[in-house]
Formats: structure tokens, C-alpha cells, sequence
């Protein structure tokens, strides 16, 4: 497989080159992990919570080293800094879990007198995940340590985009001998995941719809399980009464956290018309406080683009606004920075539904605001996406913010905030539509999508009469 060229997204240049495994290299690597997985899965979800909680104990004690390879493949400060914060609690989260969830007691059979029951869980031998550039360290671990509690040996593939984190996270794995022989991070692009596909067991990607589809349809035709965490167009409702001021800097939040590179951005913003111009004002102003993380990392909030491929989605997306008659109220144009690509918070109103902004994913700190009428109307034009992955609702109370998040077709609702699903991750959600397929990637579902349960049924009386003899 080809070396690959790894950017600096804060200068644009070629840092260095990534060389992936060959075919045979990866195929060794899966067969390793297979390898080692029954005596894993045998210590049984006490001795696995035991590693677990050791893997997190050193990722804390490495914690400066991934963040300062998180800040050099994105560019950003303060993301890196929570999302580093963030796996050392997964682990311990998983390894505390774990046990409940997977601990069984035979039962009677309600049916036949004499028969017991006894169901437990079996780990999917080997699990590949397949991870995005946005969050690399997070989403290269969220499957993988509920995997690895489950009792799966686990290989990932972070995105070529954003490989210097892996270096240290393989010396944190090799801290905990127990983890590191079923769990291996792998460097590569496409080929290497497509050709991981073929060498495990569940595959559990997240990225694009159109990558999904050919992970999906690679993993049908080896008849395996695929978890799809795609693509979103989150909606925002506002509600007449809601805290505007509240709602304003909430919103700004769920848009431009990370520059907008996240699958559950605010990417839509729907106000009913008497507080239309208000909400615009006051967003206008939040915006134009936020400044670039130029020229170190620390100096704003709103790091550069990571991929430098998303500028041209990005300008397309505006310049295909502004010909349909949108309007810039701040921001709006690619800037270039050492060598970078940036975008300043965007504020754009008179959008409607027949712009790119309004119905494809933007990855980028936009946010289009349109007016609505009616509650009815507002909950029509959030549901009009080919998306469903999250969303969020103001009002005036949290009553009234139910009422309408309950008719949203979106897999998790921030009630008077936004994208809360990004730093809480117990509540069990689908995503809907073309945002993904598959068990819900948070809450105690996530860890069950690992094992498949079989049932031993046990006659302990003394035998049955012949079946032949039965009148």
C-alpha cells in the first residue's frame, strides 16, 4: 500500500509521510489479536475491567504527550484538551459497567418443569473500527474500549489525516501488556480499511454516507455486523419565549465547537419570526467575539480546517447561498492563514431549503438561520433532511421544548442547549435516516453490540418418555 502525504493543518505543508501496513503486515497484525482473544475474553468481565482501569491510569500519566499530538493533527486547543480529558473517564466508565451488564443467573423455563435456563454473552472475536479526523483520539477509542470490555480483540484504523496521536497511544497500549495483545492501532487510508474489513469479524465505522455505503456493503457481503455512524444536519428549534441569550451562546456552542467539524454541529437554526432579527442580532455579536486560534493554538477558539479538502465544500456551500440570495450577517469566506485554511464563525440568514447550506453536511462553523411560523411549521422544515442524527429545541420551558423534541425524527435532542450528546454519553440513541445504521454507539447498548448471546438448556429430570411411545 502506498505511502501517504500527513498536512499540517496550520501550514498546509507535507510534515511527513505515512507508510501503511502491506497486506500480509495487517493480516498478521488480525490474526495476533484473534490470537490472544479467547484467553481475554475467559478472564471474564472482572479480570478485563481490571486491564481497563490500567489503560486509563496510562493515559492519564501520558495525557501531555496525546495532547500535544492532538493539537498538532488539528490545530485546536481547547477541543484537544476535553478530548484527551475524555477516554481515561471512557475506560473507567466501561470497566465499572461492564460486569453488571454482562453477568447472568440460570432461570427456570416457564414452559417445561425441569428445565433451566442459562444465557451468556459471547464476544465477537475480532472487531475493526474504522475512525474519522475530526476527533481522533476519542472516536478512535469509543468502540474500542467498550469492545475490549465486551471481550473482543479490536484493531483501529484512525484516519490518515490525523495520524501523529498514534505513537502515543501505542505506547500507552504497551504499558498495559494485557491490552496490547488485543488491541492494535493501525496506520492507513482507504486500502488499509477496506482490506481490515475482510480480516475481522464487526466492523464499527464513522464517517461519511458515502464511505458508509461501501463499508456497509463490504461488510453484507462477508455477512458481519456493521455499526454506521455517518453524517448530520442537526436542527435547532427556537421557540417564541425561549432565553435568547441563553439560546445564542448554546447555539454557538453546537456550530463552531472545533471549527463545526463534527457530525452533530448545529447546522441549521430554525426561530419563530417574532424573535427571528433578536436571535440573529445577538448570535451576530457572540460570533464576532470568537476569535481565530492563530497564531498559536491557544489565541482563539476556532481552530483551522483539518482536512484542507472541506475549504472547497465549505465555499461551495457559500457561494451557492449567496447566488440563491442568502446574506452574510459575519464571516463567510475561506481565509488563509500560515499557510491554513480558517473560517470565521458564519452567521447567514435569508436561507431556505433549496441551498447546499440548508440540506448537505457542511463540516464547518456555519450557521443559517430561517424564521418560522408555527410549531408545526418549525418541525416540518427540521425533519425535511435526508439526516437524522441529533438536535436541540429552546423554549420558553423545558415543557414546551419536550413537547417539540419529541416529534423531531433525530436520535438524541438537547432541550435548552445543543449538542449535549457530544460530552454525555449515557443515554441509548439511534441515529435516523442516512446518519448511521446499527445498535446505539451510547449508553449500556453500546458495550452489548460486542457479544451475541447463547442460551444453554439444561433437563435435569430423570428423561422423557420416547416420543414413539406417546399416545
Amino acid at each position: 500500500m502506498n505511502d501517504i502525504g500527513v498536512h499540517d493543518p496550520r501550514t498546509g505543508r507535507i510534515e511527513r509521510r505515512l507508510t501503511p501496513p502491506s497486506r500480509d503486515e495487517l493480516a498478521r497484525i488480525a490474526a495476533d489479536a484473534r490470537a490472544a482473544q479467547p484467553a481475554w475474553e475467559a478472564r471474564g468481565p472482572r479480570g478485563r475491567a481490571t486491564a481497563l482501569r490500567a489503560l486509563a491510569d496510562a493515559l492519564d500519566k501520558h495525557a501531555d504527550t496525546l495532547l500535544d499530538a492532538l493539537v498538532r493533527d488539528t490545530g485546536r486547543a481547547y477541543e484537544s484538551r476535553m478530548e484527551a480529558g475524555q477516554v481515561a473517564a471512557m475506560a473507567r466508565r466501561w470497566a465499572d459497567a461492564a460486569e453488571p451488564l454482562l453477568t447472568t443467573a440460570p432461570r427456570p423455563s416457564s414452559v417445561l418443569p425441569g428445565i433451566t435456563l442459562e444465557t451468556a454473552p459471547r464476544a465477537y472475536p475480532l472487531v475493526g473500527v474504522i475512525t474519522p479526523w475530526n476527533f481522533p483520539l476519542l472516536l478512535g477509542l469509543i468502540d474500542a474500549i467498550p469492545a475490549l470490555a465486551a471481550g473482543c480483540a479490536v484493531v483501529v484504523k484512525p484516519s490518515e489525516v490525523t495520524p501523529r496521536f498514534i505513537a502515543p497511544l501505542r505506547r500507552v497500549i504497551a504499558e498495559v501488556p494485557d491490552i496490547a495483545k488485543v488491541l492494535a492501532v493501525v496506520e492507513g487510508g482507504a486500502p488499509t480499511g477496506a482490506a481490515l474489513v475482510g480480516l475481522v469479524d464487526l466492523v464499527c465505522f464513522t464517517g461519511s454516507v458515502p464511505t458508509g455505503r461501501i463499508v456497509g456493503a463490504a461488510a453484507q457481503r462477508r455477512f458481519i455486523p456493521a455499526f454506521l455512524e455517518l453524517g448530520g444536519k442537526d436542527p435547532a428549534i427556537v421557540l417564541p419565549g425561549a432565553d435568547l441569550d441563553r439560546a445564542g451562546s448554546a447555539l454557538l456552542w453546537g456550530a463552531c465547537a472545533n471549527a463545526g467539524q463534527s457530525c452533530l454541529s448545529i447546522e441549521r437554526i430554525y426561530v419563530h419570526a417574532s424573535v427571528h432579527d433578536e436571535l440573529v442580532g445577538l448570535l451576530t455579536a457572540k460570533a464576532e467575539q470568537v476569535n481565530l486560534a492563530y497564531p498559536e493554538p491557544s489565541d482563539g477558539a476556532i481552530g483551522p480546517l483539518i482536512d484542507p479538502d472541506q475549504a472547497a465544500v465549505i465555499a461551495a456551500q457559500l457561494a451557492d447561498a449567496r447566488a440563491k440570495g442568502a446574506v452574510v450577517a459575519t464571516g463567510g469566506r475561506i481565509e488563509r492563514h500560515g499557510g491554513g485554511h480558517w473560517i470565521r464563525p458564519t452567521v447567514l440568514t435569508a436561507v431556505d431549503h433549496t441551498m447546499t447550506v440548508m440540506r448537505e453536511e457542511t463540516f464547518g462553523p456555519l450557521m443559517p438561520v430561517m424564521p418560522f411560523g408555527t410549531e408545526d411549521e418549525a418541525v416540518a422544515l427540521a425533519n425535511d433532511s435526508d439526516y437524522g442524527l441529533s438536535g436541540a429545541v429552546f423554549g420558553p420551558d423545558p415543557a414546551a421544548a419536550r413537547a417539540v423534541a419529541r416529534r423531531l425524527d433525530v436520535g438524541a435532542v438537547s432541550i435548552n442547549d445543543a449538542a449535549l450528546t457530544a460530552l454525555v454519553h449515557e443515554g441509548e440513541k439511534h441515529s435516523f435516516r442516512y446518519s448511521g445504521l446499527g445498535g446505539s454507539r451510547m449508553g449500556d447498548a453500546s458495550l452489548r453490540r460486542f457479544v451475541r448471546s447463547q442460551t444453554l438448556i439444561d433437563n435435569s429430570t430423570t428423561g422423557r418418555d420416547p416420543w414413539w411411545n406417546t399416545p
